[in-house]
């Protein structure tokens, strides 16, 4: 069985849906290629805000007069927000320009951050927290059918893919920048610094970003219905969930296993998150190229390969050279992995539901995030390190082997 993509179906009908039509003109593709560099700094510095507290906590703790667990929250709650908020905001911004929306969502960012530093309690921060999780799931329904929009079908891949590479860049900066700037100068100033460069980056949007109209077809709750309804979508649903329910297992207890198993410094662990990161942004770069080629096959190759590396992490984690190793072609691989939940999703979808592509994407895998995180919590109390890692390999692995299994009975394409 043959699923129909969205360039397929542009193909087959003839049609003048903004929502597909190139806002640059080729006679300016550099302003193209700017504004998606612009939306790539907005989603690095979103990624970077989500990150920042998890190096702060102990410091969050403190300063607020709370316990560790109700502190967890601030780390929990934003992605429960954009799962609730994603699909609402695709059914209420469908008459909205796009550029607007943009920067309206970056300063929503810059408040969050800005009443996180000046807040008196622990309840104001978690509000701020929840509006910021708001924005999230937000700022990932729009921006991602943007980037193909701005620079024509044909470079739409390559887009989506350096918008990850954001991604992994606010990945690279969240967690170190959470404990130096927390021990330098306190937990406050580290999340006045975010709101300081969150401004910078909403003024070089507001800069190079062009008119972006919105799509030309209203949003209906049947949007996200159709989407939901095609085979690869499902089966790309599926593979996503597993993918970041495994990582984020492993993920959200790296630090202590990285510390108690591994037995490095603090130092030490913030370089290799760097280094996880930078390796994270060459994946996205590399990415682009290889879902050209063909987005599931090469989801499904990354998958177990990091399955692969997380098992190996495992068994092997006690030795300091070898967990470099495997950490930084961890970053390097999900770098490829990431960025695929969404393309896989967007190629499988009609044309002009790419937004809701978007928004059930968002949905969908911020809930395998907190279910991650979840399972992690459970092993974390019920077993060793060692075997959470091993556990979350697994989970990865059955989400490489899914992927790979429905290249059998779906298809999706590139888009031309």
């Amino acid at each position: 069985m043959r699923v129909v993509n969205s360039a397929t179906c542009a193909r087959a009908v003839p049609t003048q849906d903004v929502s597909s039509e190139q806002i640059v003109q080729k006679g300016s593709s550099w302003r193209g290629w700017a504004s998606v560099g612009a939306i790539a700094l907005g989603a690095f510095v979103i990624v970077m805000t989500e990150t920042l507290p998890v190096g702060l906590l102990p410091q969050i703790a403190d300063g607020l007069g709370v316990t560790l667990g109700p502190a967890g929250l601030i780390v929990l709650v934003p992605g429960f927000a954009a799962a609730v908020t994603a699909p609402l905001f695709y059914l209420g911004s469908s008459s909205l320009n796009r550029r607007g929306l943009i920067l309206l969502l970056g300063l929503t960012v810059l408040v969050s951050n800005a009443i996180v530093a000046l807040a008196p309690n622990f309840a104001l921060v978690l509000i701020a927290r929840m509006l910021f999780g708001a924005t999230l799931g937000a700022y990932w329904t729009v921006v991602s059918p943007v980037g193909p929009r701005l620079v024509g079908k044909a470079s739409g891949t390559r887009a989506i893919s350096i918008i990850a590479a954001g991604i992994s860049g606010g990945t690279v900066v969240g967690l170190p920048a959470g404990q130096f700037l927390g021990n330098l100068v306190g937990w406050r100033y580290t999340f006045a610094i975010a709101a300081a460069a969150t401004l910078l980056i909403v003024i070089a949007q507001k800069i190079v970003l062009p008119s972006i109209p919105p799509p030309a077809q209203r949003t209906h709750l049947a949007d996200l219905g159709r989407v939901i309804s095609r085979p690869a979508t499902r089966f790309g649903m599926a593979a996503g969930a597993l993918a970041f329910i495994g990582q984020f297992t492993a993920w959200t207890y790296l630090t202590p296993f990285l510390t108690d198993h591994t037995q490095l410094s603090s130092g030490a662990i913030s370089v290799l998150y760097v280094l996880y990161g930078v390796a994270g942004i060459v994946g996205s770069v590399i990415a682009g190229s290889l879902f050209n080629r063909g987005v599931v096959p090469s989801f499904a190759g990354a998958a177990i390969v990091v399955a692969v590396l997380v098992i190996a992490l495992a068994l092997t984690g006690t030795v300091p050279w070898s967990a470099t190793v495997l950490l930084v072609l961890w970053g390097g691989f999900w770098g490829i992995v990431n960025p695929g939940t969404l393309v896989w999703i967007l190629h499988s979808s009609p044309a002009a539901a790419q937004e809701a592509a978007s928004a059930v994407n968002v949905t969908n895998l911020q809930i395998a995030l907190a279910l991650g995180s979840g399972l992690g919590a459970i092993l974390v109390s019920s077993t060793t390190l060692p075997t959470l890692f091993g556990v979350s390999g697994v989970v990865i692995l059955a989400s490489g082997v899914l992927a790979a299994i429905s290249t059998r009975f779906v298809r999706t394409d590139p888009p031309t």
